[in-house]
């Protein structure tokens, strides 16, 4: 069973992108946005994947998740099929020491959200932490791509 091991931090500037490898603009939909089971459908440029994930565990920190490839065509078909509520944001890959932070520029009803993520090996695993790391969310489910389709942040009272 493939397990995900990733924390997420809000970004607290843009200095991030100074560091960025590369940007990767990303459309995805949900076809189940129940947390038992999240089906989500991804482009990315020209390629498109479909992923299964399971629930997060008590940290929030591990789940299980299943992707596999799919065909462009098909891709855009499912995504007439998803929920209403599609993601839009830009992806950037920023190198911070042996790991590769992925920070997540939003659009449309999630603008001015920006949120990093960072895969690990192991849920206690160190990580080098740029300046521009704001506060850790961590299995706040408000942060979850899926929870943004339905409950966008514009409409979130500070």
């Amino acid at each position: 069973m493939a397990q995900e091991i990733e924390r997420k931090f809000l970004v607290e500037n843009t200095n991030f992108k100074r560091n960025v490898r590369k940007a990767v603009r990303i459309r995805q939909g949900f076809l189940s946005s129940v947390p038992e089971r999240i089906v989500r459908i991804r482009i990315k440029e020209e390629k498109a994947f479909i992923t299964v994930k399971g629930l997060s565990n008590k940290s929030g920190i591990s789940r299980y998740e299943w992707e596999k490839e799919i065909q462009l065509n098909e891709a855009l078909e499912l995504m007439d099929l998803c929920e209403p509520g599609i993601i839009d944001k830009t992806r950037y890959l920023i190198d911070a020491g042996k790991h590769t932070f992925e920070v997540d520029e939003f659009y449309g009803d999630n603008k001015d959200l920006i949120i990093a993520e960072i895969e690990l090996d192991d849920e206690n695993e160190d990580f080098e932490k740029p300046e521009w790391l704001g506060k850790e969310v961590t299995g706040d489910i408000r942060y979850y791509n899926a929870y943004l389709s339905k409950n966008p942040y514009k409409n979130w009272k500070n």
